[in-house]
């Protein structure tokens, strides 16, 4: 019934003994992923399709939002909601695009060596803890 690989916690090696992710570990420690990506969330394949299966983006007071069924309860998903579930502290009115070139940047400083301009990254062009980085946010 629950898709065991969704939002597996991570360990973020709190005595920093893996030498090669210590500072990785700490920014991650001390981010404001920390919450979401340490605490376990049972999720149910079900219950999911069944809310992409009749989401909608729609307008409510002036705000965009995920509007889907499930079981026969609306379910409204916003960006106030995700940032107070998972804890992330972030400004309700700030930019949640990034631009192409800052991503493009961001790989850049961490020393990609594929092809930064293709529509695909792999974790392979990257050094080990940047790899533990995406992991991580690729199951959060």
């Amino acid at each position: 019934m629950s898709e065991p690989l969704h939002n597996m916690i991570s360990y973020l090696d709190p005595e920093d003994k893996i030498i090669e992710y210590k500072g990785i570990m700490k920014w991650l420690r001390e981010s404001r992923i920390n919450h979401a990506i340490t605490h376990q969330t049972i999720v149910y394949k079900s219950l999911i399709r069944a809310f992409w299966d009749s989401a909608e983006v729609v307008e409510i007071d002036g705000k965009e939002v995920i509007r889907g069924s499930v079981n026969n309860l609306d379910v409204i998903v916003s960006v106030e909601i995700l940032n107070t579930v998972l804890q992330l502290g972030d400004d309700p009115d700030a930019s949640y695009s990034v631009l192409l070139k800052c991503e493009g940047g961001c790989v850049l400083r961490m020393k990609c060596v594929g092809d930064i301009l293709g529509n695909q990254l792999n974790k392979s062009w990257l050094l080990l803890h940047y790899k533990f980085l995406l992991h991580v946010l690729i199951q959060f």
